[in-house]
């Protein structure tokens, strides 16, 4: 009904987990093919900078390890909150699914926010614990919450000082299997926060049903309707993890089909083209300004990004101008855009 503005897919509907006790991270790792093993199988996570990788069971094993690491140290459990103040990076899916696995609620928040800014957080969250990369670290104030430093990769470096070793230390667990956390669907899994465009910026709670229900919907309903095994896909993750947007797909959904995910720190656009050609990236989520630099990119001389089947834009209004010149410049690739909704609480 286009008056009333309610429109229904054409599409079945997808049939969703019953089980009330379900939270994310089980489901997630329920639904992850097992795959070949190592060295045969495709990473799951990968640094686009250093090319640092992590395997399926690397993934686990770390989320697991660390979710037991965070109850054992910090006492995380059902309902405590953790601040994640981090950039883009292979630990932030771990870092994240473990404060989940754990019970926590995890809250994001943008790595480049200033210090008034991660102070309000602070104020309106009282997070138990924030994992924070070292340059974020020096924002907080000094009554917060006890704070880890978290390393962008699972690789040891010389120049790795010790820093990082509270982190590591959370880490001294192989088990496989996750905590009892006595969390489930209806259970806050995470808090994000809104853009602040219409005023002050809101947190919006998300149980672990939404989230579940985002990867049923939003991530494995879209894969199926393609032929090519989504085991295959690899997923340049140059959108920021801390957002709706990004954390939907490169710390949660994504990881359930066993795509490849190569993370940048941070879009620039030179790296990016870089990146797609190093990995055999294949599939590409932007918003409409990375378009634009990657259409200004294609026009000065760069490659045409051949390995690319799929480019999606969401988050943000996408002009029919825009859209018809992206695909002008990559008639080779399948371009979606996704209908940004104003309020990320209905998933």
């Amino acid at each position: 009904s286009a008056a009333a503005g309610l429109y229904a897919s054409t599409h079945p509907p997808v049939p969703l987990p019953a089980d009330p006790g379900l939270s994310l991270v089980p489901h997630i790792f329920s639904r992850l093919p097992l795959g070949p093993a190592p060295p045969h199988s495709p990473p799951c996570l990968l640094d686009a900078a250093t090319a640092a990788s992590l395997s399926r069971a690397d993934l686990r094993r770390l989320v697991s390890s660390l979710a037991r690491g965070l109850r054992r140290a910090h006492n995380v459990r059902a309902g405590s909150v953790v601040l994640l103040v981090l950039p883009n990076s292979v630990a932030f899916p771990v870092a994240f699914l473990a404060v989940l696995a754990a019970g926590g609620v995890a809250n994001t928040m943008n790595p480049s926010s200033s210090r008034a800014e991660i102070a309000e957080r602070l104020r309106d969250t009282a997070p138990s614990l924030v994992l924070a990369s070292p340059e974020n670290a020096a924002k907080l104030p000094p009554s917060a919450a006890p704070v880890v430093l978290v390393p962008e990769t699972f690789n040891p470096t010389p120049s790795a000082g010790h820093e990082f070793a509270p982190f590591r230390a959370l880490l001294d667990s192989d088990a496989d299997d996750f905590p009892s956390a006595e969390v489930g669907q209806e259970d806050a899994a995470a808090v994000l926060y809104s853009s602040g465009t219409s005023g002050r910026s809101k947190g919006v709670v998300l149980t672990h049903r939404n989230l579940i229900a985002m990867v049923e919907l939003f991530v494995r309903f879209e894969a199926s309707q393609y032929a090519r095994p989504a085991c295959d896909n690899v997923y340049l993750a140059a959108l920021p993890m801390f957002h709706v947007y990004g954390l939907s797909l490169f710390a949660a959904g994504l990881l359930s089909l066993g795509s490849t995910v190569v993370v940048m720190r941070r879009f620039d656009v030179g790296e990016a083209v870089r990146a797609v050609h190093r990995y055999k990236v294949t599939h590409l989520p932007l918003v409409p300004p990375i378009m634009a630099a990657l259409l200004r990119a294609k026009a000065t001389g760069a490659s045409s990004l051949d390995s690319l089947v799929q480019v999606s834009s969401g988050a943000a209004p996408l002009s029919g101008k825009l859209v018809q010149d992206f695909i002008k410049a990559f008639p080779h690739v399948d371009f979606i855009q996704v209908h940004s909704l104003p309020n990320f609480n209905c998933l």
